[in-house]
Protein backbone atom coordinates (compact mmCIF):
# COMPACT_ATOMS: atom_id res chain seq x y z
CA UNK A 1 0.00 0.00 0.00
CA UNK A 2 1.29 3.39 -1.17
CA UNK A 3 1.57 6.08 1.81
CA UNK A 4 2.75 9.36 0.74
CA UNK A 5 3.83 11.57 3.64
CA UNK A 6 3.55 15.35 2.96
CA UNK A 7 6.77 16.44 5.16
CA UNK A 8 9.34 18.71 4.33
CA UNK A 9 12.63 16.89 2.50
CA UNK A 10 15.35 17.24 5.26
CA UNK A 11 13.36 17.78 7.91
CA UNK A 12 13.17 16.25 11.13
CA UNK A 13 9.75 14.42 10.52
CA UNK A 14 11.34 13.07 7.09
CA UNK A 15 14.13 11.77 8.68
CA UNK A 16 11.84 9.65 10.93
CA UNK A 17 8.79 8.61 8.55
CA UNK A 18 12.03 7.31 6.05
CA UNK A 19 13.64 5.45 9.66
CA UNK A 20 14.27 1.43 8.99
CA UNK A 21 13.45 1.41 5.10
CA UNK A 22 15.66 1.17 2.21
CA UNK A 23 15.11 4.55 -0.46
CA UNK A 24 15.56 4.38 -4.09
CA UNK A 25 18.56 6.81 -3.63
CA UNK A 26 20.50 3.81 -2.21
CA UNK A 27 19.15 1.17 -4.37
CA UNK A 28 22.30 0.94 -5.73
CA UNK A 29 23.84 0.48 -3.03
CA UNK A 30 21.78 -2.56 -2.09
CA UNK A 31 22.35 -4.12 -5.62
CA UNK A 32 25.74 -3.44 -5.08
CA UNK A 33 28.46 -7.00 -4.92
CA UNK A 34 31.41 -6.82 -3.79
CA UNK A 35 34.83 -8.44 -5.02
CA UNK A 36 34.95 -11.59 -6.95
CA UNK A 37 31.19 -11.26 -6.17
CA UNK A 38 31.23 -11.43 -2.36
CA UNK A 39 29.42 -8.88 0.13
CA UNK A 40 29.73 -5.38 -0.13
CA UNK A 41 30.84 -3.46 2.51
CA UNK A 42 29.11 -0.62 1.68
CA UNK A 43 25.99 -2.66 1.22
CA UNK A 44 26.51 -3.81 4.45
CA UNK A 45 27.15 -0.76 6.30
CA UNK A 46 23.82 0.65 4.82
CA UNK A 47 22.08 -1.95 6.18
CA UNK A 48 23.53 -1.83 9.73
CA UNK A 49 22.96 1.87 10.00
CA UNK A 50 19.09 0.99 8.77
CA UNK A 51 19.36 -1.49 11.73
CA UNK A 52 20.76 0.76 14.41
CA UNK A 53 17.69 3.17 13.24
CA UNK A 54 15.15 0.26 13.97
CA UNK A 55 16.44 -0.63 17.39
CA UNK A 56 17.29 3.28 18.36
CA UNK A 57 14.30 4.91 17.14
CA UNK A 58 16.85 7.60 15.79
CA UNK A 59 17.29 8.60 12.18
CA UNK A 60 20.92 8.12 11.22
CA UNK A 61 23.78 10.29 11.24
CA UNK A 62 23.47 12.44 8.07
CA UNK A 63 26.07 13.55 6.15
CA UNK A 64 26.35 17.16 3.72
CA UNK A 65 29.18 18.66 1.59
CA UNK A 66 29.23 21.70 -0.44
CA UNK A 67 27.91 20.01 -3.49
CA UNK A 68 25.01 18.16 -1.68
CA UNK A 69 24.14 21.94 -0.22
CA UNK A 70 23.86 23.70 -3.65
CA UNK A 71 21.73 21.00 -4.94
CA UNK A 72 19.44 21.80 -2.52
CA UNK A 73 19.53 25.90 -3.21
CA UNK A 74 19.29 24.90 -7.19
CA UNK A 75 16.77 22.68 -6.55
CA UNK A 76 13.68 25.18 -6.59
CA UNK A 77 15.16 26.51 -9.95
CA UNK A 78 15.24 23.94 -11.46
CA UNK A 79 11.97 22.44 -10.72
CA UNK A 80 10.43 25.56 -11.92
CA UNK A 81 12.24 25.87 -15.18
CA UNK A 82 10.94 22.50 -15.69
CA UNK A 83 7.77 23.70 -14.57
CA UNK A 84 7.90 26.15 -17.52
CA UNK A 85 9.09 24.34 -20.35
CA UNK A 86 7.33 21.17 -20.07
CA UNK A 87 4.15 22.90 -18.54
CA UNK A 88 4.13 20.18 -15.78
CA UNK A 89 0.74 20.08 -13.24
CA UNK A 90 4.04 19.07 -10.69
CA UNK A 91 3.06 18.67 -7.08
CA UNK A 92 5.78 18.02 -4.35
CA UNK A 93 5.98 15.29 -1.71
CA UNK A 94 8.11 14.26 1.46
CA UNK A 95 8.32 10.37 1.20
CA UNK A 96 6.55 7.70 -0.42
CA UNK A 97 6.40 4.58 1.21
CA UNK A 98 5.27 1.54 -0.40
CA UNK A 99 5.78 -1.39 1.79
CA UNK A 100 9.49 -1.86 3.25
CA UNK A 101 10.82 0.71 0.55
CA UNK A 102 10.18 3.97 -0.25
CA UNK A 103 11.34 7.39 -1.93
CA UNK A 104 11.93 10.99 -1.85
CA UNK A 105 11.31 12.51 -5.76
CA UNK A 106 11.37 15.95 -6.55
CA UNK A 107 8.00 16.12 -7.72
CA UNK A 108 5.26 14.09 -9.27
CA UNK A 109 4.03 14.82 -12.65
CA UNK A 110 0.39 14.40 -13.26
CA UNK A 111 -0.87 11.04 -12.64
CA UNK A 112 1.61 8.80 -14.03
CA UNK A 113 5.49 10.52 -14.26
CA UNK A 114 7.83 12.03 -12.09
CA UNK A 115 10.47 14.14 -11.98
CA UNK A 116 13.85 13.51 -9.95
CA UNK A 117 16.31 16.95 -10.02
CA UNK A 118 20.23 16.68 -10.53
CA UNK A 119 22.54 19.53 -10.68
CA UNK A 120 25.86 19.15 -12.60
CA UNK A 121 29.04 20.56 -13.14
CA UNK A 122 28.91 22.90 -16.54
CA UNK A 123 31.20 20.26 -18.14
CA UNK A 124 28.98 17.25 -17.06
CA UNK A 125 25.78 18.97 -17.90
CA UNK A 126 27.30 19.76 -21.53
CA UNK A 127 28.48 16.20 -21.73
CA UNK A 128 25.17 14.95 -21.03
CA UNK A 129 24.00 16.89 -23.69
CA UNK A 130 26.07 15.39 -26.14
CA UNK A 131 25.78 12.39 -25.40
CA UNK A 132 21.83 13.10 -24.66
CA UNK A 133 21.04 9.65 -23.15
CA UNK A 134 20.26 8.83 -19.36
CA UNK A 135 22.79 8.94 -17.16
CA UNK A 136 23.47 5.75 -16.09
CA UNK A 137 24.48 6.79 -12.52
CA UNK A 138 20.52 7.17 -11.36
CA UNK A 139 18.90 4.54 -13.15
CA UNK A 140 18.45 2.61 -9.96
CA UNK A 141 17.47 5.44 -8.05
CA UNK A 142 14.55 6.38 -10.79
CA UNK A 143 13.91 3.12 -11.72
CA UNK A 144 13.21 2.41 -8.23
CA UNK A 145 11.11 5.43 -7.82
CA UNK A 146 9.01 4.49 -10.34
CA UNK A 147 8.68 0.60 -8.88
CA UNK A 148 8.10 2.39 -5.23
CA UNK A 149 5.43 5.28 -6.72
CA UNK A 150 3.72 2.91 -9.08
CA UNK A 151 4.15 5.51 -11.84
CA UNK A 152 4.90 4.81 -15.72
CA UNK A 153 7.86 7.38 -16.18
CA UNK A 154 10.30 9.41 -14.81
CA UNK A 155 12.09 12.78 -16.16
CA UNK A 156 15.28 13.23 -15.24
CA UNK A 157 16.32 16.97 -14.94
CA UNK A 158 20.23 18.27 -14.81
CA UNK A 159 20.71 22.05 -14.00
CA UNK A 160 23.26 24.75 -13.75
CA UNK A 161 22.56 28.10 -14.33
CA UNK A 162 22.95 30.04 -17.32
CA UNK A 163 23.23 26.40 -19.30
CA UNK A 164 20.09 24.56 -20.90
CA UNK A 165 18.38 22.69 -18.48
CA UNK A 166 19.12 18.92 -19.74
CA UNK A 167 16.11 16.41 -19.61
CA UNK A 168 15.53 12.96 -20.43
CA UNK A 169 12.75 10.32 -19.96
CA UNK A 170 12.76 7.14 -18.68
CA UNK A 171 9.98 4.69 -18.65
CA UNK A 172 9.49 1.68 -16.44
CA UNK A 173 12.01 -1.37 -16.73
CA UNK A 174 10.17 -4.42 -16.01
CA UNK A 175 13.13 -6.50 -16.02
CA UNK A 176 15.55 -4.41 -13.83
CA UNK A 177 12.55 -3.77 -11.49
CA UNK A 178 12.25 -7.36 -11.64
CA UNK A 179 15.68 -7.49 -10.08
CA UNK A 180 15.52 -4.97 -7.85
CA UNK A 181 12.37 -6.42 -6.32
CA UNK A 182 14.26 -9.55 -5.32
CA UNK A 183 17.64 -7.72 -4.26
CA UNK A 184 15.14 -5.33 -1.91
CA UNK A 185 13.42 -8.63 -0.62
CA UNK A 186 16.39 -10.59 0.13
CA UNK A 187 18.00 -7.18 1.77
CA UNK A 188 14.89 -6.72 4.07
CA UNK A 189 14.83 -10.14 4.91
CA UNK A 190 18.54 -10.03 6.05
CA UNK A 191 18.15 -6.74 8.02
CA UNK A 192 15.48 -8.32 9.73
CA UNK A 193 17.42 -11.27 11.00
CA UNK A 194 19.89 -8.68 12.23
CA UNK A 195 17.31 -6.50 14.07
CA UNK A 196 15.88 -9.95 15.55
CA UNK A 197 19.82 -11.09 16.87
CA UNK A 198 20.49 -7.70 18.32
CA UNK A 199 17.13 -8.00 20.13
CA UNK A 200 17.48 -11.17 21.32
CA UNK A 201 20.58 -10.53 22.63
CA UNK A 202 19.37 -7.65 24.67
CA UNK A 203 18.61 -4.76 22.53
CA UNK A 204 15.55 -2.94 23.54
CA UNK A 205 12.45 -2.20 20.67
CA UNK A 206 12.23 1.24 19.98
CA UNK A 207 9.17 3.09 21.08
Amino acid sequence: MIEVFDCEQNSEAWYRVRMGVPTASEFATVLAKGRSGGESKTRRTYMLKLAGEILTGEPMENYSNAHMERGKEMEAEARNLYAFLHEGDLRQVGFIKNGAKGCSPDALSGDKGMVEIKTALPHILIDLHTRNDFPPEHFAQCQGALWVAEREWIDIAVYWPRLPLFVHRAFRNEAFIKTLSDGINDFNMELSQIVGYMRRHGAAEAA
